[in-house]
């Protein structure tokens, strides 16, 4: 499982994450869901803009850089918004008001635990 750590606290802030990293999937993103569970986050990478054009509830949004600083946090973004940090390497969309109740904060840096490399040995 793969868990997103907030390394200054040491805890956690999602812990199902997923990963839209193509085209195809940074453009779906949370489109077509209902809701998004207390625990779980996406991340958009590469991403410094997003918007919530057909969402159907408000999301906290979290930009970080290439080294997992946090840049800007906007909590609880409801639909038919935007949101961009023009430095930003990576967008986290996690549900709305998730952030109340996990400490995070600008400067702050996340990184990802329990990820598991797949690529077959060489040999």
């Amino acid at each position: 499982m793969t868990t997103l750590i907030n390394q200054q606290t040491n805890t956690p802030i999602s812990t199902v994450v997923k990963v839209a990293d193509t085209r195809r999937s940074r453009r779906k993103g949370l489109l077509g869901r209902d809701a998004m569970e207390p625990s779980e986050a996406l991340i958009l990478t590469p991403c410094c803009a997003i918007h919530t054009a057909f969402m159907r509830f408000a999301i906290d949004v979290v930009f970080i850089d290439s080294r997992g600083r946090v840049l800007k946090i906007v909590q609880k973004l409801r639909p038919w918004r935007m949101a961009i940090a023009p430095r930003a390497h990576a967008v986290i969309e996690l549900a709305g008001g998730a952030l109340d109740t996990r400490p995070l904060a600008v400067g702050d840096s996340v990184c990802l635990s329990g990820v598991i490399n797949h690529h077959p040995p060489s040999g």
